[in-house]
């Protein structure tokens, strides 16, 4: 199949009906051994305002995915659209440690054309939507790991997108600072209408989060299963039922590494 990666025009677009559309893509890289399938004809599509959690064993392609819907890399094959520039967040903040938090975002609101006289009250008001405000002077030094997550949160969200790309980006965090942003994170894509595509190797982190939890299998990494997530929302990752829909995927999960592990 021939590589296509299209791109929706983002602000003057027509309505479609997904944010990300992932067809029979495939992804290989260059080995000692010659050519190694990562992914292996993944067709997956994430609807507008949905929150689309990815999960899987290490190694099993969820990172490479990502980075192929956020066009840092191309598939080997297959197509991927997105309805706009999509913007990413990664498990490290990747801040400029000498900005202040408030300039981190005015970077992005630079890169994206906002006017300079704008920039400040716009990067204010995402530091207020992180429940940061007052920290727009402060340099990364200054913030705590859970501030410097919120403040790429922000600078993610300064892109301007429709379509939020997450890439473990709470899985250094301690347990409780780790909870807080989960309730932060849902908080903000119920208020933005946000779609959400999130990476996490974590079953309960998964299931706390998503709408739809797709897993993915190892070597190459194929769509195993996917479960719709019927909680409602605002969820604990303690919840009784968030507890006994993630053994379930454990199960199925565990399955799937025995399986690769007999090959």
């Amino acid at each position: 199949m021939a590589v296509a990666i299209v791109k929706a025009e983002g602000a003057g677009a027509e309505a479609v009906e997904y944010a990300a559309r992932i067809d029979r893509v495939s992804k290989s890289f260059a080995g000692p051994a010659g050519q190694q399938l990562v992914l292996d004809d993944i067709s997956l599509d994430v609807a507008p305002g949905e929150f689309v959690t990815l999960l899987g064993a290490s190694g099993c392609g969820k990172s490479t995915l990502l980075n192929l819907v956020a066009g840092l890399d191309r598939p080997s094959s297959g197509e991927i659209s997105t309805d706009g520039r999509p913007a990413l967040m990664f498990q490290e903040h990747a801040l400029f440690p000498w900005l202040t938090a408030g300039k981190n975002i005015e970077l992005a609101l630079k890169l994206r054309g906002v006017p300079r006289a704008e920039r400040r009250g716009r990067a204010e008001e995402l530091l207020e939507l992180v429940r940061l405000k007052g920290s727009y002077g402060k340099r990364v030094h200054e913030l705590s790991g859970g501030m410097r997550q919120r403040v790429a949160m922000a600078r993610a969200l300064a892109q301007d997108s429709r379509l939020l790309l997450m890439d473990e980006p709470f899985a250094a965090l301690d347990a409780i600072t780790r909870d807080v942003l989960h309730d932060e994170l849902t908080r903000i894509w119920a208020e933005t209408g946000l779609s959400v595509l999130f990476v996490t190797h974590n079953v309960r982190e998964a299931v706390r989060l998503a709408q739809r939890v797709v897993l993915l299998a190892s070597r190459p990494g194929r769509v195993a299963r996917e479960w719709r997530v019927g909680i409602p929302q605002p969820r604990r990752i303690e919840d009784a039922p968030v507890a006994e829909l993630s053994r379930e995927i454990t199960e199925v999960l565990r399955g799937e590494i025995r399986r690769h592990g007999q090959h």
